[in-house]
């Protein structure tokens, strides 16, 4: 995704989608340590929602994105999107805002927040 962001010039956006992987990494963030945990999971699962948006970090593109997905048993996993194998489909709409919108790490929480400055 962050090749089509760079080669569209997109600075700020939404994100949502849904399709299906065989493999995904997620991220859960806890905020007593301020660090993230990935796992990554090998199995055929349907996205059944991403959400997200597009920002900018020190110039370059942030893509923030949470996703849902479900298991052959019918339970489901979620969390941040770090990375997704696509097998079978993978519809997603990105809609472009005017601007640019901003992000900074902040260190008391340890996330990279929107500047609005």
């Amino acid at each position: 995704m962050e090749s089509f962001v760079n080669d569209h010039d997109i600075k700020a956006a939404t994100v949502v989608g849904m399709g299906a992987v065989n493999k995904a990494t997620l991220r859960f963030y806890n905020p007593a340590t301020k660090k993230y945990t990935d796992k990554t999971f090998s199995e055929q699962m349907e996205i059944t929602n991403i959400t997200g948006n597009i920002s900018q970090k020190k110039g370059a593109p942030y893509i923030h994105l949470h996703v849902t997905l479900g298991r052959s048993d019918y339970s489901t996993i979620a969390g941040h999107l770090l990375s997704g194998d696509i097998n079978g489909a993978g519809e997603f709409v990105i809609e472009k805002s005017d601007g640019v919108l901003k992000r900074y790490h902040d260190d008391a929480t340890g996330l990279n927040l929107y500047d609005f400055q």
